[in-house]
Parts: C-alpha cells; structure tokens; sequence
C-alpha cells in the first residue's frame, strides 16, 4: 500500500497525494515490460519472451515507466478509497508531479466526496398522518360510464340531420387572435363530443342545430386557467366547418352488460370495480406516506454541501427519465419541450429543487439504513434475481441480471424498501 496524504478540501472536494517507492513500484514495471514485449518487436525474440532487461533496453525505461503509470494510479487510488472508506462521486482529476526512473512516483488524484447528512433527524418522533381510503360511488358511476363508452356505437347521421346534445361531431377549426391564427389552433378533422365537457365554454352550444357541410364564425374567451398563458382568458374567433355527424348509440347499464364483461350481473360489476378502485387507491395512498415520510427526514436533517457534480448528475437523469416517458407516448422530445415554451437549460433549473431533494432522500435512506443496522441476506438477493430473470428468455439478458454489478443494485434497491417499510411502521399514525 503506498503513502497516502488526504486533504479535505472546499465544497467536498478530497485531495490525496501518493507516494510510491522504486520498490513498490517494480510489480507494476515488471507487468508493464511484459506487455511492451507482448505487443512489439524485438528482434531475436517471440512476443512475450523478452525479459525485463532486453524491454529496457530495447524501449528504455522512461518508457516502462509510462507504459506502467496507468495501472499505478488505477490501483492505488482504488486501494485508497477502500482502506480510508472514501465514497466518490464521478471521476477524479489526475497530476502527475514526479515521474523519473530510480525515484518515488508522485502523483495526486482530486475528487469530489459523496456528501453525508451531518445531522439525521429524529426521525421516529416524526409523524405522517395516514388518509382514510373510501371508494364514492360516484367514482363508480364514472368507471362504468367510461366502460359504457367503450362499447358505445358510432352511427353516421343522415346529411341534413341537424346536430343534437348527444352527437359526435367531425370539424374543421381555425382559431384565430386578433385575425391572426393561433400556433396550434387548425385542425382539418377535430372531434367534439357534445356528451362530454369541452375544454372551452360555450362551443358545444353554438353546434348544436348545425348541419353537415354547414359553417359558423363566433367568438368565445378560452378559459382563464388556460394551459397556454398568452391565450389565458382571451377572446379568440372561431372558424368551424362540419364534416360528419354521427349518433352515439350506448349500451343499456344493466345485467346483460355486466355479462359481456364476464360477470352475472351489474351488482357484481360494480363489486368489481369497487374493488380495483379501492386497491387502486390504497397503492396512491401507500406512495404518498413514503414520499412524505422521506421529504419529511429530508427537510429536518441537516446535510453536507451537496457537490455541483452530484446535483448535474441527478437532474439529467432526471431529464432522461422524462425523455423516456415521453418517447414512450410516441412524441419528440424536442418538440415536447418546445411545446412547454421551456429550453432545455431552463428545464434542468426547473428540475433542480426536486433533484436535491432527492439526493437528500437517497442520502438519508442510507444514513438510517446504516444507524438502524439494515442488511439484506443473500437467500433475498437470489429471490429477486430468479423473479426478474423469469421475465427474460434471451440468455444474454439472464446473465445481466446475474451480473455482479446488477445483484449490488438489487441489494441497494432491497435495502431501501426496509428501510422505508420501517419507518413507515414507526412514523405513520
């Protein structure tokens, strides 16, 4: 093990200095010959085969000692961080201040610390009230009318059939601002159900009466909570055309439906629907106990200065988690964001008060983890390795998941879920 000199440095910053001896140095010189000898030319000589003596003078050795340095400051800075239990975030800043033949090596590796919670909150005096879980049954009522819709018939309305409460309408819209038309606002083939709220007041009314083929002009305000600001509570011109009418034809709610639904009756649908409804709730409920309970510990404990890498790092993980969610829906992401009115800088601001809360999270996850003396037994790890793996046939995948790097992240995620559950159990009352 070579000298070590660590300073503690401003905003978690780590610097250690190693020193190593011409002695300590040899097993790495020796490796870094044979390489030389494996991967070049040396007359009289098959690749491999050249001693350390022939490589030095073939190459020099300034020139082991190059060829070597890699593998010395790899090793020794990971002995380093392991002897002095020293967990880093990203990569460290190398310089080499002494390099010679028949001297000590000198180098230094500068690197930013992983920050801890300085001070845990008591967090078993802390309390999160736990919400009552009732399923209404006017949530019932909405489930069955979205299942109603789903089965409901569309009927192509004779041409000159004037338009009711209840149809379904094809248009074409043009919205316009000040006889200006709006980014967004034309729409060859809109469709409005006049059944159902519409996102502005008033339009379904001045439908209604119209005929296919017909066209009317108006003006209406966008609401004031409107997503888009600029429109927010304005008056915008309407342009409307109709294309095609039909009748919407629903299904009767009664036992006969509740049979094309595999049950008996309509009591029994609704049973059924009660009951995901409730489970539906109670897994709503039991992720907001955990987020308040992990916010909770967050806000009253104190921590070290959380480090600019850590905090980059979190948000554009971030930015990817939602980069994903929306490709996912088949959307851009550029014009995603666009569509926000945000540039991606001003999106990474955005996500920064939520990215350091949850670095405090994951922080004080693992200090109570640690206090509370968690662990998780192998016989556990293996379980959940054998349920992920049952959900992959390709081999290449299977090995993955066993991989040493993939069970040490099933061992964290497991962790976690303890320590949650535990203080699930002493915090929510």
């Amino acid at each position: 093990m070579p000298d070590v000199k660590i300073e503690n440095l401003e905003k978690n910053l780590v610097k250690l200095t190693f020193t190593l001896t011409s002695q300590e140095l040899l097993p790495y010189l020796t490796d870094a010959a044979t390489h030389l000898s494996e991967h070049s030319e040396i007359p009289g000589f098959r690749p491999g085969k050249a001693n350390y003596d022939i490589v030095k003078q073939r190459f020099g050795e300034m020139k082991i000692l190059e060829e070597a340095l890699e593998s010395i400051v790899r090793s020794s800075y990971v002995q380093a961080l392991l002897a002095h239990d020293i967990e880093t975030v990203g990569s460290p800043k190398i310089d080499v201040s002494k390099l010679a033949p028949d001297n000590d090596l000198v180098f230094t590796a500068e690197v930013t610390r992983m920050p801890k919670a300085s001070e845990l909150a008591m967090y078993k005096d802390l309390r999160v009230e736990p919400k009552t879980i009732v399923v209404e049954d006017k949530e019932i009522d909405l489930a069955l009318r979205d299942l109603q819709r789903m089965q409901t018939k569309e009927v192509r309305a004779p041409k000159e059939t004037p338009i009711g409460a209840t149809d379904k309408v094809v248009v074409s819209m043009i919205i316009k601002k000040n006889g200006v038309a709006i980014e967004g606002g034309s729409s060859p083939n809109h469709m409005i159900y006049l059944n159902e709220d519409y996102y502005i007041p008033g339009l379904k009314e001045r439908l209604i009466g119209l005929k296919e083929d017909e066209q009317k002009a108006f003006s209406l305000s966008f609401p004031k909570d409107h997503v888009q600001k600029m429109l927010a509570g304005s008056q915008a011109e309407f342009e409307i055309t109709i294309k095609e009418v039909y009748h919407l034809q629903p299904p009767e709610l009664d036992d006969a439906f509740a049979v094309t639904h595999g049950l008996k009756d309509l009591q029994a649908l609704k049973a059924i629907i009660n009951k995901n409804l409730l489970e539906e709730k109670q897994q709503e409920e039991a992720k907001r106990q955990e987020r308040e309970v992990l916010e909770l510990i967050a806000k009253k404990s104190r921590f070290e200065e959380i480090p600019d890498l850590l905090l980059n790092e979190e948000i554009n993980k971030m930015i990817e988690e939602l980069k994903r969610g929306v490709e996912s829906q088949g959307l851009e992401f550029e014009t995603y964001i666009a569509n926000l009115k945000r540039t991606l800088a001003q999106l990474k601001m955005d996500f920064t008060p939520q990215a350091l809360t949850r670095i405090k999270v994951a922080l004080v996850l693992r200090a109570i983890a640690d206090q509370e003396h968690t662990t998780v037994e192998e016989k556990e790890i293996d379980t959940e390795l054998d349920r992920v793996a049952e959900h992959y046939q390709d081999k290449e995948a299977k090995e993955q998941i066993y991989a040493p790097e993939y069970r040490e992240y099933v061992q964290q995620i497991l962790r976690n879920r303890k320590v949650i559950e535990f203080l699930k159990s002493v915090m929510v009352k």
